[in-house]
């Protein structure tokens, strides 16, 4: 367990993704296979049934520490974790405690899911013992386990980077073995090491290729226009449709299988030569590209129902080949990929279609193209060299993403929450509302966009000008006007203002003008016609 805890902590005080990845690595390589199983299946999300629910484990917390209920609540609310409660109020211990000795994984057996087998009186006994032996962190982390919220600032991305170093197997075969439903065990572990097997190999995607984004203007840069083929910039989930040994997969950028999300694409691609790979971008689509947020609908879903299927129809609209009756395209130039890809899908049907090149004789010819993007519902335009082979990561040059500027409203701070890991005693998660009439309508939330010492400010503020508490959440007078950026907007009958807002984030602090010079709703509203 020392070791669990000692990474937990390393995470927390690491700087950078690559600093936790080589945490990471470093505990994966040397743990043994029973803990690292368990390290495993809690870092990537999963959780163990609850056993006890936050209101039993403050009651405890409260007799343990002698404190009065209504004082660890304030404090829970303050801090904003339970854990992290649970850490700060009992009595200091060193780390030395004989039972941190013991496995991760006799800790979950013994000490979480052997509670099961115990009555309430016998639980506290055992849990509040275990919160008195431990130092700071460890009952930081007991009590995660217990609560089943152990997430310290890692995503599932960052554990599969991990194993993905310290097994030497390529990530896309990391992702696809944590999938599904697996066990926690030795044996689990193990097998994560061993090698692909030829329907392992079948079943992986190529590294996707990725734009820069340009944002000056590309007749400076990109010198003749004919070299360049243009593509709208699709506002969907990219994604590769793999045809291999009779099966067929979808895979995300991120490296996440998507199978179940849409099966009509895969259903589609059942005609397809074996040994085909696709690349393009899968859309909401009826009588033509639906919002983005239509598309979330299906995400992560493990079954897709017909009657969702029919109100979010999808399509696959495809742009690149990357493998044809087995040979790997990718090092031919773009211009004969292009070519292979208009015959391979000219008789294919729907929701496999091919993604349409956009032409401009000119840069001027162009920007003009550029401006008619949101009405076509895209992102702006994808310019890639004609001779360029298909690579991998990010280079600069092949490929660039010149997309529209971000659509902008002056909202007002209505709501904040704290943060979580080193900033769960600060407010950064912050609401946001436009006047509508006398009322103030939520519209956003947004995490990013301050700086460290704006966050400071900010915090102190809210706390100073607090009207109503729900929780760890304050609600705060309507005073601070924040310009906010996003990508897109759209209709939507689940949010009270009757608009969802792609990729919102704050862009600056308008201390410079009052709260009556905000946007209202009624010109957000008018932003869905621009």
């Amino acid at each position: 367990m020392r070791t669990f805890v000692e990474l937990i902590a390393q995470l927390d005080r690491a700087r950078g993704t690559n600093d936790k990845v080589h945490c990471l690595v470093s505990y994966f390589r040397a743990a043994p296979a029973a803990d690292a199983a368990w390290a495993v299946y809690f870092l990537s999300g999963r959780r163990i049934k609850r056993l006890l629910g936050p209101a039993q484990l403050k009651e405890w917390l409260a007799q343990a520490s002698e404190l009065p209920l209504w004082l660890v609540e304030e404090t829970h609310a303050h801090v904003g974790d339970l854990a992290e409660t649970v850490a700060l109020l009992l009595d200091p211990k060193p780390n030395n405690s004989p039972a941190l000795s013991e496995g991760l994984s006799h800790w979950v057996d013994t000490r979480v899911l052997g509670l099961r087998d115990l009555d309430d009186t016998n639980r506290q006994q055992a849990v509040v013992h275990a919160w008195q032996a431990l130092d700071a962190w460890s009952r930081f982390v007991y009590t995660k386990l217990l609560t089943g919220a152990l997430r310290i600032g890692v995503s599932q991305t960052l554990v599969e980077r991990a194993l993905a170093e310290a097994t030497e197997q390529p990530r896309a075969v990391i992702a696809h073995r944590l999938m599904g439903q697996w066990e926690p065990t030795p044996d689990f572990f193990s097998s994560l090491f061993e090698a692909r097997s030829a329907e392992e190999m079948a079943s992986q995607p190529y590294p996707f290729f990725l734009a820069h984004p340009i944002k000056t203007d590309p007749a400076a840069e990109l010198e003749a226009i004919n070299d360049w083929q243009i593509e709208w910039k699709w506002d969907g989930i990219r994604a590769q449709l793999l045809c291999r040994q009779g099966a067929r997969h979808l895979w995300s950028r991120g490296e996440q299988m998507i199978d179940t999300a849409f099966p009509e694409l895969l259903e589609a691609a059942q005609h397809l030569p074996p040994g085909t790979v696709f690349d393009g971008e899968i859309l909401a689509w009826r009588d033509g590209v639906m919002p983005f947020a239509a598309l979330q609908r299906r995400l992560g879903r493990k079954q897709v129902s017909a009657k969702l299927r029919a109100e979010t129809p999808v399509r696959l609209l495809i742009y690149d080949l990357l493998e044809l009756h087995g040979q790997d395209l990718r090092s031919a130039p773009l211009s004969e990929r292009r070519v292979q890809l208009e015959a391979l899908l000219k008789d294919c049907e729907l929701p496999l279609a091919l993604s349409p090149l956009a032409s401009a004789k000119s840069w001027k010819a162009l920007h003009q193209l550029r401006d008619e993007s949101r009405s076509r519902g895209v992102e702006g335009l994808m310019l890639k060299r004609k001779d360029s082979v298909y690579g991998t990561g990010r280079p600069r040059g092949p490929w660039w993403k010149w997309k529209v500027e971000p659509l902008t409203i002056d909202a007002v701070l209505v709501y904040a929450a704290p943060g979580r890991g080193r900033r769960a005693n600060l407010y950064t998660d912050y609401s946001f509302a436009v006047p509508d009439g006398d009322q103030w309508v939520p519209i956003a939330k947004a995490y990013s966009g301050l700086t460290d010492k704006e966050i400071r400010r900010l915090d102190r503020w809210i706390r100073a000008h607090t009207i109503q508490r729900y929780g760890p959440v304050r609600a705060v007078e309507p005073e601070q006007v924040f310009e906010l950026a996003f990508e897109g907007i759209a209709p939507s009958n689940r949010h009270k203002s009757g608009l969802a807002l792609r990729f919102p984030r704050i862009v600056r602090w308008r201390e410079d003008i009052a709260v009556t010079d905000a946007d209202t709703l009624a010109q957000a509203k008018a932003l869905l016609n621009d």
